[in-house]
């Protein structure tokens, strides 16, 4: 009974971390992952050239937008807290993801705007101007939050746009308020979203080739986005892997157990076996009679397997702000599935005993 209340508890406790990482996967990242390329130069060279780089890399016909950013897609790395609104309260604290971007940064990355623009050349005022994410507008209290004027560091800037949270930190936690700002002075990571229509392998020949042109003496090391999004899921995946793998064991040794005592059971119950034959018993009555306890065992050992799995799971689950709720039907399913295999460990030993020539059976003594 100890082995398959392991083993029920560790079935669920995979299906849970499994749903819980496909549940972060599904998760609405703001943004187009696929085919967005990002390089971190070392020196400043592609920087200082970069609207020749741009030009070269558009005509290429490989390269649909570019544009540079302090920040990758997938990561923050600066904060800044000095920011004021329309009844802010002077108590409250703030700290802001502020990635600083260039134009076109939206379009290279594929934003998704509720309401208001991008940065555009167009309008010169734009240099004074802010784009917030959803939980920027929710924390703010912001009704109408195009063009509403937000003071950061005493000086005033125009909000342009809204866009859908940005996940750039963990896919399991909510997404913090966040400004963008055009930035024209750094050009920390440069993103550019290759053609979906062309091969990645030559877009990344030709970038490589424009790169070089320009910073000959840097080594060309790029990321994917969607790489580096994917490792955020690494240590869940690696729960799930190891939780699988002891359930697998669990099940096995729990079968060999059932297997064993199957074959105890029925050579005790041989004479019983051989008259419920003569009586007219068919294959199946014989299963059935050898099954039965085996099946109270099993929900024997899923009562107590439930609430500790439950326990276990629901703390674990404590740790993601993103997460799923546990639903009825795990359980079910593992119990199902814990039935199924005790019955076909049996159905051998059963089936062995019900075909045995009942005329040897009542001999056995």
């Amino acid at each position: 009974m100890l082995q398959f209340t392991v083993s029920i508890i560790m079935i669920v406790g995979t299906i849970v971390v499994f749903l819980q990482i496909r549940f972060a996967k599904n998760r609405p990242v703001g943004y187009n992952r696929d085919g967005l390329v990002m390089i971190q130069p070392n020196s400043n060279d592609i920087h200082q050239h970069f609207d020749a780089v741009k030009d070269e890399l558009i005509k290429t016909g490989m390269v649909a937008e570019v544009a540079e950013s302090e920040m990758p897609a997938t990561k923050v790395l600066g904060t800044a807290g000095n920011f004021s609104w329309k009844d802010k309260d002077p108590a409250l604290a703030v700290n802001f993801p502020v990635p600083g971007v260039s134009y076109n940064y939206g379009q290279t990355v594929g934003w998704q705007f509720k309401e208001g623009r991008d940065f555009s050349k167009d309008f010169a005022t734009d240099s004074a101007a802010l784009v917030l994410n959803e939980s920027a507008v929710n924390f703010m209290g912001l009704k109408k939050p195009v063009d509403e004027t937000i003071m950061w560091d005493g000086k005033p800037f125009r909000v342009i746009g809204v866009i859908k949270d940005m996940i750039m930190e963990s896919p399991y936690a909510k997404a913090r308020p966040s400004i963008f700002f055009l930035d024209a002075n750094y050009g920390d990571i440069v993103n550019i979203r290759i053609s979906p229509t062309v091969s990645i392998h030559t877009a990344l020949a030709s970038i490589e080739a424009i790169f070089k042109k320009y910073n000959p003496d840097e080594p060309f090391d790029y990321k994917f986005a969607s790489e580096e999004y994917a490792k955020k899921f690494a240590d869940e995946e690696r729960i799930g892997r190891l939780v699988s793998f002891f359930a697998t064991l669990a099940i096995f040794i729990s079968c060999l157990g059932i297997f064993g005592l199957a074959s105890f059971v029925a050579e005790q119950r041989t004479k019983e076996i051989g008259v419920r034959k003569v009586l007219g018993a068919s294959i199946f009555n014989v299963w059935v009679l050898l099954s039965k306890d085996f099946i109270l065992l099993v929900f024997i050992s899923f009562i107590i397997a439930t609430p500790l799995a439950y326990y276990f799971m629901h703390n674990w689950l404590q740790n993601y702000e993103y997460r799923i709720r546990i639903s009825w039907w795990i359980f079910v399913v593992t119990c199902g599935g814990a039935l199924l295999v005790t019955l076909f460990t049996v159905c051998f030993q059963a089936i062995k005993a019900a075909i045995a020539n009942p005329v040897k059976s009542l001999r056995t003594e």
